[in-house]
């Protein structure tokens, strides 16, 4: 797989915002609200798949690596953190927003809107795995299925919702004056 030296660029680009947006949060329990998922929108809507998910893939690598760009730090240890599967799930997010959005030559709002609509479905449900495997096999703290929804999903909604417009918004604007990578 060969890349040019645009789309590293710009994947590189995204992964730093994706970092950024981990360090503007709003703290809740367990999960902060931040705006990690409004570059990740944006990395799937204005790189297209390949590019949103090699985005989110350097993001989680360098966190990886010990650089501290998540909420939480950073380091291998954090494969064992609460919120380590909504990490995974920007990649898969990403990805699909970008497969999505990249169907059409130039997508309108509304396709945006239903791509960012689907990867935050999918950040959702691979987060929502990852913590509730987490709590109930790692933390050694039995959570049903229902009260990891109620904390690790439902209070981020809004937040997502005004995130997915937000990025539909933009996207529609400037997404036709990026070529897909």
């Amino acid at each position: 797989m060969r890349f040019s030296a645009r789309t590293m660029t710009l994947t590189a680009l995204f992964a730093v915002l994706t970092a950024v947006g981990a360090f503007i949060r709003i703290p809740f329990p367990l999960v902060p609200m931040t705006l990690q998922t409004l570059f990740v929108f944006l990395s799937g809507a204005l790189l297209g798949s390949r590019g949103g998910a090699l985005s989110q893939v350097l993001y989680v690598g360098m966190g990886l690596i010990g650089l501290p760009v998540f909420t939480g730090g950073g380091g291998p240890q954090y494969i064992l953190h609460p919120t380590f599967g909504y990490l995974l799930g920007f990649i898969a997010g990403a990805w699909v927003i970008g497969f999505i959005s990249e169907r059409f030559e130039k997508p309108p709002f509304l396709v945006y809107l239903a791509a960012c609509f689907s990867g935050t479905l999918v950040i959702y449900a691979v987060g929502t795995a990852g913590l509730y495997l987490n709590l109930n096999f790692i933390a050694g703290k039995e959570a049903t299925l229902r009260q990891v929804i109620d904390f690790g999903v439902i209070p981020f909604i809004a937040g997502d919702i005004l995130k997915i417009l937000g990025t539909a918004v933009l996207a529609s604007r400037v997404g036709a004056r990026l070529k897909r990578i």
